[in-house]
């Protein structure tokens, strides 16, 4: 890692106005991770997906760090984050890879919020740490094998197949295509969407975002075990936040995750598409903090 790096510097297409928070780098496992840690009180880390990366979280933690500390990091390859040199982007090493992230903050109880891949990645890490996981935020999402239901295998096999890759190697179509795509409430801003691009500047460094919709279809014992480690965590309280415009996710999904955790609230985000965290960040911070009231953490 450079000493730029070390020193927390940042490339000039993060914004500071837009993420006016310090950035911080752990080593896990030969990788150089980024992360924010901001506020005081009950420990609420949240996860992203594909292609986005703590900056997802920015508006939601503006909001939260009065009453939580609220850490988000990127995965190796996405963000700040700079991957080793052998890593090869699959889900399951991105979930150790959070798992080693808790440990080496040494928090003992935490909270998790979760969205699009974020969910696998992270409720596989909670389900290990079943003990220490106090609630569960759940976005538009899943968490199990997706084998017959031809919704997410014509995805898959899009995006992770031959014309996804180019596409995503060549435009880096995930960021550039989907993710205004898939927000729908309001058009993201030219500083917004320059944070979105800035960690894929080359073809080679676009690959992990080709990984992740392949591996909806190619992960399948990676989802089960996810999907297994759900038994342990279904006593747990659960807010569940659902764009209703979502491409991806549909009303089927939330309806499943109502059904794995039994003491759920479900709020739906109304005309919010895939990237809820863009397109409604003032109500999801609102019923975090309505749901998560501090007198039930003490």
């Amino acid at each position: 890692m450079s000493e730029e790096r070390k020193r927390g510097a940042r490339p000039a297409w993060v914004s500071q106005t837009l993420f006016p928070y310090e950035s911080r780098f752990v080593d896990i496992h030969g990788h150089s991770i980024h992360y924010i840690d901001e506020g005081s009180g009950p420990v609420l880390i949240l996860l992203h997906g594909n292609p986005t990366w703590s900056f997802l979280y920015r508006d939601i933690i503006r909001e939260l760090k009065s009453s939580f500390r609220c850490i988000a990091m990127d995965y190796p390859g996405f963000g700040l984050s700079e991957a080793a040199e052998d890593y090869d982007f699959l889900p399951a090493s991105h979930a150790r890879v959070v798992d080693a992230f808790v440990e080496a903050l040494e928090v003992e109880r935490f909270s998790l919020m979760v969205q699009d891949w974020g969910g696998p990645i992270g409720l596989w890490v909670a389900g290990r740490r079943a003990a220490q996981v106090e609630r569960l935020v759940i976005g538009n999402t899943w968490a199990w094998p997706i084998e017959g239901d031809k919704h997410f295998e014509r995805f898959s096999a899009l995006m992770g197949g031959t014309i996804g890759r180019f596409m995503i190697r060549h435009f880096n179509a995930f960021v550039n295509l989907m993710i205004p795509m898939n927000v729908k409430r309001k058009r993201l801003s030219s500083e917004t969407m320059a944070a979105y691009r800035g960690p894929f500047p080359t073809r080679d460094s676009r690959m992990p975002t080709w990984i992740f919709p392949r591996e909806i279809a190619k992960s399948r014992g990676f989802l089960a075990e996810v999907e297994s480690g759900l038994l342990k965590l279904a006593s747990k309280p659960a807010l569940i936040l659902w764009g209703d415009k979502d491409i991806a996710f549909r009303a089927q999904e939330q309806r499943r995750f109502e059904t794995v955790f039994p003491e759920h609230r479900t709020r739906i985000l109304e005309g919010a598409g895939h990237y809820i965290q863009e397109a409604a960040p003032e109500k999801i911070a609102t019923a975090i903090k309505q749901w998560l009231n501090l007198r039930d953490w003490m």
